[in-house]
């Protein structure tokens, strides 16, 4: 005997609900790999794999690569909670903010390789400097301050006795 679909509204929203709860947990996880692929690219040794006393370029790249894994999937996590409602110019910002911090990141820890670092690449053997190393903290705290304005607060009315724009008749 075939059974009977539950279209009732509880289990629709129920299914809703564990959707969305799995595709969360997916960007999360895919946040958090990208974080543990950072991690190993800027301290191997907290993985036991650390094989030289400077940071060359194999390391700066894990680490670039796992900084964009980690900036991909909190940009999705992020975006996935704003449940397709239109964002906030603070969230668009953010999305910007993202990205700006991304590259300032990119493009100071492979200074050296592109020829405008402290070692450029053919006279040095290029590793991670000091200035290097603030200019991949000045783009992690873009991408922080970035990550902090998508968050979806709730909209509050600031003045609650005014009707809203929509409901007034011109």
């Amino acid at each position: 005997m075939p059974q009977k679909e539950n279209n009732s509204p509880e289990k629709s929203q129920d299914d809703y609900i564990l959707n969305f709860r799995k595709r969360l947990r997916l960007y999360l996880v895919l946040t958090f790999i990208g974080f543990v692929i950072f991690l190993l690219g800027l301290r191997p040794d907290i993985f036991q794999m650390d094989r030289s006393p400077v940071t060359g370029f194999i390391q700066i790249t894990v680490s670039i690569v796992g900084l964009g894994i980690l900036c991909l999937g909190g940009y999705l996590s992020m975006r996935y909670l704003w449940q397709g409602k239109p964002l906030s110019i603070a969230a668009e910002i953010g999305i910007r903010f993202i990205s700006t911090g991304l590259v300032i990141a990119i493009f100071s820890s492979l200074a050296d390789f592109f020829g405008f670092g402290s070692h450029p690449y053919p006279e040095s053997l290029p590793y991670l400097g000091e200035w290097q190393v603030r200019g991949i903290e000045i783009g992690i705290n873009t991408i922080t301050l970035g990550f902090i304005l998508m968050i979806p607060f709730p909209k509050i009315r600031l003045f609650p006795h005014f009707p809203k724009s929509n409901d007034t008749q011109r």
